[in-house]
């Protein structure tokens, strides 16, 4: 098979495609013919090997990616016949890397991927392969994002990188639950984006003069919660605007890479929502599934749409320069 593999951390060009032995299921695992492969932000700090908030990095070489769609080829032993010719997806884990010939699950930047069948989802018909890997990553963070807040129609929600994967999924969910929306985007091309997402307002955060731009349209009504994954002056400008009781939901810090903390979280208002606090609020047995699942069901019931910007496999470095240059919109999918 095809594959983009790492063999020295460090810029987006060490991404190098080539072709690599084919992933052998174990028991209790399948194969997947790879569809589309989904790209992450932290895939661009673990290909550098940056530690801190994040998983160790990989051990050298490695072929990248955690969430693939696809059709399932082969099974291992003990999955069930029934599995065979199903259009899946499935989060691989953090156990990111196959070596060569390997049963082991990770590696989704290929054109094979091996994973346990009970990480394994059955794609709904109405959903096509991208749309899948959108839900089952992005999708799962928004909705394990939104248990943190309830909104209606009081709220005043601000949402930065409202164009983004995780964004665009927030600005149609707080539409849809009446809240006034009002999303933030960088340049013109991406607040029209967000204009016919559903925002009430889709303002471009490059301009200085946003803030005051937003104060006006809500005529001094406050906002009451900002979905912060982008950190920053964006984020202390957004934090600004809300009134008292506001919270501040932080899930990521793209404008200041990724890292531990920041001088923008407030105290009593702040609240960093990712990882263990997620996964407590989900509860259950296995609350990122859980999510998944919620995840697909919006998304099939068409209450969700998710947005995706593709890219070819053998393109995968030039996917990182885009989301670490935040050139993207949506989500960002390999396609092999």
């Amino acid at each position: 098979m095809h594959a983009i593999r790492l063999h020295t951390f460090g810029p987006a060009e060490n991404l190098t495609h080539e072709q690599v032995e084919d992933p052998l299921p174990g028991p209790g695992q399948l194969r997947i013919a790879v569809a589309a492969a989904g790209v992450h932000l932290l895939d661009t700090a673990l290909r550098e090997g940056i530690q801190g908030p994040l998983p160790e990095p990989p051990s050298l070489p490695t072929i990248p990616g955690r969430e693939v769609a696809g059709t399932v080829e082969s099974l291992g032993e003990g999955v069930a016949g029934l599995w065979l010719g199903k259009r899946v997806v499935a989060h691989l884990g953090f156990a990111l890397g196959v070596p060569r010939g390997s049963s082991s699950s990770g590696g989704g930047y290929a054109e094979l991927a091996v994973t346990d069948v009970d990480r394994v989802h059955e794609i709904p018909e109405n959903l096509d392969f991208a749309q899948a890997v959108a839900m089952i990553g992005t999708g799962r963070t928004a909705l394990g994002i939104l248990q943190f807040t309830e909104l209606g129609p009081d709220s005043v929600a601000v949402i930065p990188a409202a164009a983004g994967g995780i964004g665009t999924l927030l600005v149609q969910y707080a539409r849809n639950a009446g809240a006034t929306v009002i999303g933030l985007a960088g340049g013109p091309h991406k607040t029209a984006q967000v204009r016919a997402n559903g925002a009430d307002l889709a303002v471009d955060y490059t301009d200085p003069a946003w803030p005051d731009k937003v104060r006006a349209y809500l005529g001094g009504r406050p906002a009451t919660v900002v979905f912060d994954g982008v950190g920053g002056d964006v984020a202390r400008e957004a934090v600004a605007l809300l009134g008292p009781g506001g919270r501040h939901l932080v899930f990521g810090w793209s404008a200041e890479g990724i890292r531990d903390g920041s001088a923008y979280l407030v105290d009593g208002v702040s609240e960093q929502v990712l990882g263990p606090a997620m996964m407590r609020r989900t509860g259950g047995p296995d609350p990122m599934r859980t999510l998944e699942l919620r995840a697909l069901t919006e998304a099939a019931a068409g209450r969700l749409a998710p947005a995706v910007q593709r890219f070819p496999l053998a393109d995968a470095a030039a996917a990182h320069h885009a989301l670490e240059t935040r050139a993207t919109s949506g989500k960002v999918v390999l396609e092999p």
